[in-house]
């Protein structure tokens, strides 16, 4: 069995980033390591030390991870988004405001011919979400 688990990669942000999605998804980070706790820590630049090394948020069954990646090696997410589905339209606008918060929305909330609610929206940590309700 595989298992395919999303894992997000950061400017230097990725604690701002889980702790906003552990409030929009209402999961729970069950993991968080700094590069200054992670092993060879003695050997990372004293302002990186800070940084995410390692998070998981757990929302329900599934599971979402990330770090944050110094500018050499960071690139922007690009090509792909995180699909939330819901069958609760209640939820869906739920999600929608607060994903929304310093968002870049490219397409507002809405019923489709195939959705009674339907979104696209780049967060403030620039990664790509849309939003499913059938």
């Amino acid at each position: 069995m595989i298992d395919i688990t999303p894992s997000l990669a950061f400017d230097g942000r990725c604690e701002a980033a889980f702790r906003f999605y552990e409030r929009c998804f209402g999961g729970t980070i069950t993991f968080m390591m700094t590069y200054g706790e992670a092993p060879g820590a003695e050997s990372v630049d004293p302002e990186w030390r800070g940084k995410i090394f390692h998070a998981t948020l757990e929302v329900g069954e599934d599971i979402l991870t990330g770090g944050d990646f110094r500018s050499e090696q960071y690139d922007r997410p690009r090509g792909f988004s995180l699909l939330i589905g819901t069958n609760d339209a209640a939820e869906a606008e739920r999600v929608f405001d607060a994903l929304s918060e310093n968002a870049v929305v490219k397409m507002s909330l809405q019923k489709t011919f195939w959705a009674t609610r339907f979104a696209m929206l780049v967060d403030q940590f620039g990664i790509p979400w849309t939003i499913n309700c059938e």
